[in-house]
């Protein structure tokens, strides 16, 4: 039995709004080609755009967890997802070192050396 029809595999469907049903029904090679070519795209994440999402979203819960209580969180996180490193790294000049040693590393294991 292969992976695809494997019972595992076999009971899995997916749920999707109108809208992507229609972008999907849209595509030449049709909804499950396209949605194949897809996932093998963000599989190989050629161009690390998965990857520092997912670097940011780590780095986010860090400082949630870390520093949640401290000056300047709030503004801090919206640097982060600004992708704004230079006022990230100014807001969070008074946190603590391990902190910031922390979320420089998270982002800068992405690629996210800005």
């Amino acid at each position: 039995m292969t992976q695809a029809t494997s019972p595992r595999h076999a009971s899995r469907a997916v749920r999707l709004l109108d809208r992507h049903w229609t972008w999907l029904d849209a595509q030449p090679l049709g909804a499950a080609a396209s949605l194949r070519r897809l996932v093998e795209d963000a599989s190989r994440d050629a161009d690390g755009r998965y990857r520092r999402a997912a670097a940011r979203d780590a780095c986010y819960v860090h400082m949630r967890d870390a520093a949640g209580d401290r000056p300047h969180f709030e503004e801090a996180v919206r640097a982060l997802f600004a992708d704004d490193r230079p006022r990230l790294r100014m807001l969070v000049a008074g946190w603590p070192e391990d902190v910031r040693l922390r979320i420089a590393m998270l982002l800068d294991d992405a690629g996210e050396q800005r």
